[in-house]
């Protein structure tokens, strides 16, 4: 599921940000960028959002500004020279060629900084951990309100979906008779004066009738959609349950589709199973 949060706070003399977002994925992928001073605490950050987040591609960015950031550096230029030419005779002696990048030059500067105010990780982790808890307060926020749109959405589908059922169970119980008119017909076309009552043509009957019984599936059937309703309407996680309760609806579905030898069933469960891959695709980004 998709999702934002944004929260604002004081460190010190800075302003410590945080931002996260997500997109939907099937799992947790959690990726977190920290200022190099509080890159200690990712393990802080990853335990608050695993608390409200099981799916998706999250992102949680941590920014220090303000008094300490790059306008109010103080670099120390000549221990960062001495090392550049530290870095430079070793990579000379082992016959590497050496090109510094702006990166490496940047690096090597923030490596020997002087006059910046160090952050104490263990003072940070509170001011942190209240500005993420109100960033994931948003950021659950915006999600909560996509999933009751997909609730809707959902529910409306299987309304669809039982609305179908219902129609197959009023068709299932005429397909032994248009079968026993449609084999009179095809006995009649073939020349073949055979009385309806022969023993043989009931056999055949009662046997095609028992082969397209499929009052087992639809009662399981049935049974899944009221499941799946009520799970839809819980409160906590339904994503990898409701997927397991789908597979079960789409083997009755096909099992109906297999056995019914009817052609208005067949329509039916063509409906049926493109409702339920409309389900799925977007249950997929469900918590």
């Amino acid at each position: 599921m998709t999702g934002y949060g944004r929260a604002n706070t004081a460190l010190g003399a800075q302003t410590l940000t945080v931002q996260v977002s997500s997109v939907n994925r099937k799992t947790l992928d959690l990726s977190v960028k920290l200022p190099r001073e509080l890159e200690s605490l990712e393990s802080l950050v990853g335990e608050a959002v695993r608390k409200v987040a099981v799916r998706g591609k999250i992102h949680v960015d941590v920014e220090l500004t303000g008094a300490g950031d790059c306008a109010a550096i103080d670099w120390d230029e000549a221990a960062a020279a001495a090392l550049y030419k530290r870095l430079a005779g070793f990579a000379s002696d082992r016959g590497v060629d050496f090109k510094p990048t702006p990166e490496l030059l940047l690096a090597l500067l923030n490596t020997n900084r002087k006059g910046v105010a160090r952050i104490d990780p263990d003072l940070a982790g509170p001011v942190l951990s209240g500005a993420l808890a109100e960033a994931l307060g948003h950021f659950t926020g915006m999600r909560a309100r996509e999933g009751e749109a997909l609730l809707a959405d959902f529910l409306q589908r299987l309304d669809t979906l039982s609305r179908h059922v219902a129609s197959v169970a009023a068709r299932a119980p005429q397909v032994p008779a248009a079968y026993r008119e449609s084999l009179h017909k095809r006995l009649r076309e073939a020349g073949l004066d055979l009385d309806m009552n022969d023993e043989r043509v009931l056999k055949e009957i009662a046997l095609f009738a028992d082969r397209c019984d499929i009052a087992e599936e639809l009662t399981r059937l049935g049974s899944h959609l009221g499941q799946f309703t009520a799970l839809l309407k819980s409160r906590g996680e339904i994503g990898r349950k409701s997927e397991f309760i789908l597979q079960e609806i789409g083997r009755e579905v096909h099992t109906i589709g297999s056995k019914a030898n009817d052609l208005t069933i067949s329509q039916h469960v063509i409906e049926l199973k493109n409702e339920l891959e409309r389900i799925r695709e977007q249950i997929a980004n469900v918590e």
